[in-house]
């Protein structure tokens, strides 16, 4: 059986919705708000993002993810979230390829994120750092939070 693409999505198309707001949610009851950095969909689409999701054999989103330009050649990941019932199956390695991917196909040659800095986001700074990003200083609107890691890469 092939594994699904990674597919452009709209924020109001079937099921983007419903997991960017459990993502939503999720992120802000797990930090406290001055120093979470979660955009809702109407974010998301405000500010351009481009939004990309995993599918299931049935059309379930599954995984999502989004990337908006911050500056020339560069691209910041947002909005990087599995559902819970689809976790441990590499789902989030291939939303993170295959956003750096279309990153690299829009023009971008380096791509920065922000992640937290507590327990609960170990798995995801693992998983960044595997796949060859490396701690920076906060970068675009971002200011220093000992709650944040910021993080890059070249594509």
């Amino acid at each position: 059986m092939t594994e699904a693409p990674l597919v452009r999505a709209a924020a109001q198309d079937a099921g983007v919705a419903d997991l960017l707001a459990a993502h939503h949610a999720l992120m802000r009851a797990q930090t406290p708000p001055d120093s979470c950095h979660v955009k809702t969909a109407e974010e998301l689409t405000a500010s351009g993002a481009q939004i990309f999701v995993l599918r299931d054999a049935e059309g379930a989103v599954q995984a999502i993810g989004a990337f908006e330009t911050i500056g020339p050649g560069a691209v910041e990941l947002k909005s990087m979230h599995t559902a819970e019932a689809a976790r441990g199956q590499g789902l989030g390695r291939r939303l993170l390829e295959g956003l750096l991917h279309e990153a690299r196909r829009a023009g971008a040659d380096s791509a920065w994120l922000e992640t937290g800095a507590e327990p609960g986001f170990a798995a995801a700074r693992r998983l960044y750092e595997s796949a060859g990003f490396v701690p920076c200083p906060p970068f675009a609107h971002y200011r220093p939070d000992p709650l944040s890691v910021f993080m890059t890469r070249r594509l």
